[in-house]
C-alpha cells in the first residue's frame, strides 16, 4: 500500500508549521495574486510561478485559519509538497498536462485517499485508511492537481448544517458564528476561505450547492452518473452526486473537465461523451430561454434572498435570455410532481450503516444514528416501488426542457442561520435543515445537472446563492448560463472578512 503521510490538523501545527518553514522562499506568493484556477493556471504554465510557492501559501492560510472555521480534518502537508514538486519538475520540463496541473485542490472527507485516512466525519471511521484512491482523486493526480487534504463535514454526509461531526462544526467564513451549510460545509469554506483553489464535494440532496450558496462561492452537482462515485463512502446511491465547488464558474468548469467521464468500475457511471466546458460556456445567453418555475421553488422565501433572485432574473433578461414563467406540470403536459419523498434515501442509507450501526452505535454521533435508523423499517416492496418511481420522475423531468433551456430558482429559501440558534433546540435542527435542501433535492431525485451562483448578500453580509439547472447531460449549458450571469456582476469578487484577515 502506497502511503502518503497526512496530518490531522489540531494534533500538528508545529509538524505543519516546520514543514513550511524548511523550504520557506525567500520571495512569498499569495493566494491574492492569484484568485482563480484559470489566473493561476496561465501563470504556472508560464513558469512565472511555481506550484510549491502556491501551496506552500495554501497550508499556511490553513495553518492559520483552521481553527476558526475547522474546515480541514487531515491536512497532508508532505504528500501536497511533494506533489508540487513533481509538477514543478514537469511543468519545467514542457510536461504541461491540463489547468489544474500544479493546483492546489482538497476533497470531502468521505472521499478515498490511498494512504491518508478517510473518515466522513465520524468516529467509526476515524482510523480508516484506504489502499486505493477513489476515482476522481486518480482523475485529480492523472490532472496533476496537488492534494492538500481532507475537509471536515456533516458526518457520513446524513445532514445539511456540519454541525454534526466528530471532529466538530464547520464556520461560515463570512461569520464563524454561522453554519457553512453541508454536508460539504468544510469543502466550501476552504474554498471561500482561500485555503484551497477548488475542493470535491457529494451532493445526494444539495450537499453542494447548499454551502456554496451559504458560503458564497460556485458549486456543481453534475448529471447523476457524469462523475463516477468509486471509492466516495455513500449516502444514497441513487441521488449521490460528486462534483466541484470554486471560486468562478470557470473554475468549477475546469474542475469538472478533469474528474468527469465514464469509469467502467462504477454501475451508476455512464457512457455519455463530456463537453469541452470552457469552451461552450462564453457562447453568451442571447436567445436562450430560460424557465421560472415560481411554484414550491420560490415559496416563503427570505425578503432578501427574494429580492436578490428577482434582480438576477432581470439581469439575465437584459442579458438577451428569454425569461418565462412556467408551471412544471401544465408546460410539459407530463404530470411532474416536486419529489419529496426520502424513502430510498433512508433506506439506502440505512442498508449502508444496518450492520455497524447494529454492532457499535456508540461510534455515530446520536442523531446521525437517528437518522440511520429512520430506514430500519423499510419494506423491500415500498423501497422498490419508490425506486421505481424515481426513474419515472428522471424520465418525466426531459418533457419540461422541450419548452425551456434552463432552469432558474433560488437556491436557498433563506440565508445561514446560526449555529448558536440551531444548538439552541436539537430537536429543531433536521427540520430546518430540510428547509434549506427544500430547492436543491428535487434535483437530486431528476438527476439534472444544477449550479448554485452568488446573486447578492443580505444586509448583514450573508451571500446568497441562485441556482440554474439543465436537462441531462446539458452541464455545458448550465455553466454557460451561470459563466454569462457571472461575468455580468461582481458578487463573485467580493471577498469576506477571513480572506482579509489571512
Amino acid at each position: 500500500m502506497t502511503m502518503h503521510r497526512g496530518f490531522t490538523f489540531s494534533s500538528t501545527k508545529t509538524e505543519i508549521r516546520s514543514a513550511l518553514q524548511s523550504t520557506r522562499p525567500s520571495s512569498v506568493i499569495s493566494m491574492t495574486d492569484f484568485s482563480t484556477i484559470s489566473e493561476l493556471s496561465v501563470r504556472l504554465r508560464r513558469r512565472e510561478v511555481s506550484p510549491v510557492e502556491i501551496t506552500r501559501d495554501c497550508l499556511a492560510r490553513i495553518e492559520k485559519s483552521n481553527p476558526a472555521l475547522n474546515a480541514f480534518i487531515t491536512v497532508m502537508t508532505e504528500s501536497a509538497l511533494a506533489d508540487a514538486r513533481q509538477a514543478e519538475a514537469e511543468i519545467l520540463r514542457g510536461n504541461w498536462r491540463g489547468p489544474v496541473h500544479g493546483v492546489p485542490v482538497a476533497l470531502k472527507d468521505l472521499i478515498d485517499t490511498a494512504g491518508v485516512r478517510t473518515t466522513a466525519a465520524s468516529a467509526l471511521y476515524k482510523d480508516r485508511i484506504p489502499e486505493q484512491d477513489a476515482e476522481v482523486v486518480r482523475r485529480l493526480r492523472q490532472a496533476g492537481a496537488v492534494i492538500l487534504g481532507k475537509n471536515n463535514l456533516h458526518e457520513f454526509a446524513y445532514g445539511g448544517s456540519s454541525l454534526v461531526s466528530y471532529f466538530g462544526d464547520v464556520h461560515n467564513p463570512w461569520d464563524v458564528a454561522r453554519i457553512a451549510g453541508g454536508s460539504s460545509g468544510g469543502s466550501a469554506a476552504a474554498v471561500v476561505a482561500w485555503l484551497a483553489y477548488a475542493a470535491i464535494g457529494t451532493d445526494t440532496a444539495g450537499s453542494i450547492r447548499e454551502p456554496a450558496a451559504l458560503c458564497g462561492c460556485v458549486g456543481l452537482k453534475p448529471t447523476y452518473g457524469r462523475v463516477s462515485s468509486r471509492g466516495v463512502i455513500p449516502l444514497s446511491a441513487s441521488l449521490d452526486h460528486v462534483g466541484p465547488l470554486a471560486a468562478s464558474v470557470e473554475d468549477a468548469a475546469i474542475t469538472l473537465q478533469a474528474i468527469a467521464g465514464y469509469d467502467a468500475g462504477d454501475i451508476t457511471s455512464a457512457d455519455i461523451p463530456v463537453a469541452d466546458y470552457a469552451s461552450a460556456m462564453r457562447e453568451g445567453v442571447k436567445g436562450l430561454r430560460v424557465g421560472v418555475a415560481r411554484e414550491y421553488f420560490f415559496d416563503d422565501l427570505d425578503a432578501e434572498v427574494s429580492s436578490a433572485v428577482e434582480h438576477a432574473l432581470r439581469g439575465l433578461q437584459s442579458l438577451g435570455a428569454e425569461v418565462r414563467e412556467i408551471k412544471l406540470g401544465l408546460n410539459s403536459g407530463v404530470n411532474l410532481n416536486i419529489p419529496t419523498d426520502r424513502t430510498v434515501q433512508a433506506a439506502e442509507s440505512y442498508a449502508y450503516h444496518a450492520e455497524h450501526a447494529t454492532r457499535s452505535p456508540e461510534l455515530y454521533q446520536p442523531e446521525t444514528l437517528r437518522r440511520i435508523r429512520s430506514g430500519e423499517k423499510v419494506t423491500a416492496a415500498e423501497y422498490i416501488q419508490r425506486r421505481r418511481e424515481l426513474n419515472e420522475a428522471r424520465r418525466s423531468i426531459r418533457a419540461i426542457f422541450a419548452d425551456v433551456d434552463v432552469l432558474v430558482t433560488p437556491t436557498m429559501p433563506m440565508p445561514a442561520p446560526s449555529i448558536a440558534d440551531l444548538k439552541a433546540n436539537p430537536d429543531a435542527l433536521r427540520p430546518a435543515e430540510l428547509k434549506l435542501l427544500r430547492n436543491t433535492r428535487p434535483f437530486n431525485v431528476w438527476g439534472l445537472p444544477a449550479i448554485s451562483v452568488p446573486c447578492g448578500f443580505t444586509q448583514s453580509g450573508l451571500p446568497i446563492g441562485l441556482q440554474i439547472a439543465g436537462s441531462h447531460w446539458r452541464e455545458d449549458l448550465v455553466l454557460r448560463v451561470a459563466h454569462a450571469y457571472e461575468q455580468a456582476t461582481a458578487w463573485h469578487k467580493r471577498r469576506c472578512g477571513m480572506r482579509a484577515r489571512v
